[in-house]
């Protein structure tokens, strides 16, 4: 680090010698796993890069759609570069998802019928699906106020895959329409699924019942890998286009891919049954989906070196962390066990001190919609809840841990971690 650097470190920000220290020695901990993440990025940027150009993407898609937005070519050739990229018979990629919980949800109302059972493998889903499934059914039009069934298998005590109990769901209930695979952790303590842990499932579960759906929430996993869901069988995937795929530049919006009958049957909840993908004006965003897409592999990986350094130097600071820095990762977050309620909130103040917008604001624990805990979330964004940029959150309940995502720069990413963990030392 440049004296200069640490000088403004310091007196700006007033960061200590000893987190000075463990910024050095972190740094130069992780240099290996940066060096292959880099290999990663540069294969995915390729990707996107061809995908683009099979597609002929011009300025002409650039488009600025009203009304009902019938052939609207850039949201239509959108679809179609998004398809080749998840090498998927088809995609759905919309301004109009409002998040990624919405995105999942219309994939989930859209291939769920009454009597049918979604099965979960992978314990709790994310908390926001929880009303949606009608696990807290609070009166709001769930899953199963429509009379679609639930089951769920938890992962074993060591945070695998239950492989015995995903077969006697299977045998013993014939109404299992759709497996629910999460790659991500949610607020859990466990490792993001790898691709190749996605591909086990679903090859398992594929033997047991071809016809069963196999769906994975994608969320913050997009072009950690070389690969994706649907390129080891997933019939479905969906995601968020303000978390890795969207760039840092997507100003909101969800994506859906997958076999061809399961996308066109989430787009008829998108909108309705016969017009689906069909309709919906696109405000003149087409241009920053396109352009965050062709930026997303790049800033997937700084936000990916800014978890593997935010690893390192919490554990060198004395936290239990997970994934540790030499795991292999499979999504862009980071879990910091603090034991600490107070340490908790101060660390995701500094993070939201370390930001390049609402930096003044302190950030509080408060009744967030879709969680049943209070949940604090530190994301001084330039697009409101934009998870690719540095952000931290987490619920209030023991043991405390807090989740850490994004990063538009490893940069920033970095100097928002110096300044969260100097909060709590």
């Amino acid at each position: 680090m440049l004296n200069i650097t640490k000088k403004v470190l310091k007196d700006k920000y007033k960061i200590s010698d000893k987190v000075i220290d463990l910024y050095e020695r972190a740094l130069n901990d992780v240099k290996d796993q940066f060096q292959y993440y880099d290999e990663i990025r540069e294969f995915n940027q390729l990707k996107v890069l061809n995908a683009l150009q099979e597609e002929g993407i011009s300025e002409s898609h650039f488009t600025n759609s009203s009304g009902y937005g019938y052939g609207d070519i850039g949201r239509d050739s959108l679809d179609k570069v998004y398809a080749r990229i998840f090498n998927s018979e088809s995609a759905l990629v919309r301004p109009h998802f409002v998040n990624g919980t919405h995105a999942l949800g219309c994939a989930l109302f859209g291939n769920l019928r009454p009597g049918d059972t979604m099965l979960s493998v992978c314990g709790d889903p994310y908390d926001t699906l929880h009303e949606v499934i009608g696990i807290e059914n609070k009166g709001s039009g769930s899953l199963k106020e429509y009379g679609v069934n639930y089951e769920q298998v938890n992962l074993t005590d060591d945070n695998k895959i239950n492989f015995e109990d995903i077969k006697k769901h299977l045998e013993n209930n014939h109404t299992i329409k759709l497996v629910h695979i999460q790659r991500s952790t949610g607020y859990g303590w466990r490792k993001s699924l790898l691709i190749s842990e996605i591909k086990e499932i679903i090859d398992f579960v594929k033997g047991i019942n071809p016809n069963v759906i196999c769906f994975v929430d994608n969320c913050y996993g997009e072009f950690i890998d070389t690969i994706e869901p649907t390129d080891v069988g997933a019939d479905l995937v969906a995601g968020s286009l303000i978390k890795n795929i969207g760039g840092g530049i997507a100003p909101t919006g969800g994506y859906i891919a997958g076999k061809k009958d399961c996308v066109a049957k989430a787009s008829y909840r998108l909108t309705v049954p016969g017009i689906g993908g069909e309709c919906g004006s696109t405000f003149g965003v087409m241009r920053l989906l396109y352009e965050g897409l062709f930026f997303a592999p790049h800033v997937a990986i700084e936000a990916l070196k800014g978890a593997i350094f935010c690893s390192r130097i919490m554990e060198l600071a004395g936290f239990e962390v997970l994934p540790k820095y030499t795991d292999k990762r499979s999504d862009i977050i980071q879990s910091i066990k603090f034991n600490d309620k107070e340490k908790l909130i101060n660390f995701c103040r500094g993070i939201q001190k370390g930001s390049p917008v609402d930096s003044f604001a302190q950030c509080e624990p408060w009744d967030m919609p879709g969680y049943s805990d209070q949940v604090i979330m530190a994301a001084g964004a330039f697009i409101q809840g934009a998870s690719i940029e540095l952000s931290a959150d987490a619920p209030i309940r023991e043991p405390y841990i807090g989740y850490l995502q994004g990063g538009l720069t490893f940069d920033h990413a970095k100097i928002g971690i110096l300044i969260a963990l100097s909060n709590i030392l």
